[in-house]
């Protein structure tokens, strides 16, 4: 579908297939609140959505699967939606949620490690055929 001035929008089963969400999740984030705007509606009611609202989708996506909560996420569109004058606020929704995120790659690169050690010794013990002696040998297991 084409909206006014050439733009152009989206229905809901197009995000679905240009982002791979399902149809729910931009329902979801509307009804939570998500969106900068109002989304906007063809004569029948059906949402339509801009390259933007598609793009800040994908960010959502983001946000969510590395861990920011729904409130923040709300809050920094919130602070968009108010406009200029609190980007010091809306940087630090980002830097707070940046830092958590960093704080989650080190534990995992930390779990990495241990596992990779543990991949070590039971490759170790395959190799010397005493496998079967790895979880009554002690901390080694």
């Amino acid at each position: 579908m084409t909206a006014g001035a050439g733009a152009r929008a989206f229905t809901i089963g197009e995000v679905s297939a240009l982002t791979g969400l399902t149809t729910h999740t931009p329902r979801f984030y509307e009804q939570e609140g998500l969106f900068f705007a109002p989304v906007r509606r063809d004569a029948a009611g059906r949402r339509l959505f801009t390259d933007e609202e598609v793009e800040w989708l994908r960010v959502c996506t983001k946000l969510r699967s590395s861990g920011m909560p729904l409130p923040d996420i709300r809050r920094y569109a919130q602070l968009v939606l108010a406009g200029p004058g609190n980007e010091e606020e809306r940087l630090a929704v980002l830097r707070e949620h940046e830092e958590r995120v960093r704080q989650q790659v080190a534990d995992l690169q930390d779990a990495l490690a241990v596992i990779h050690d543990k991949v070590e010794v039971y490759l170790g013990h395959l190799a010397a055929g005493t496998a079967d002696r790895l979880w009554t040998d002690g901390p080694e297991c």
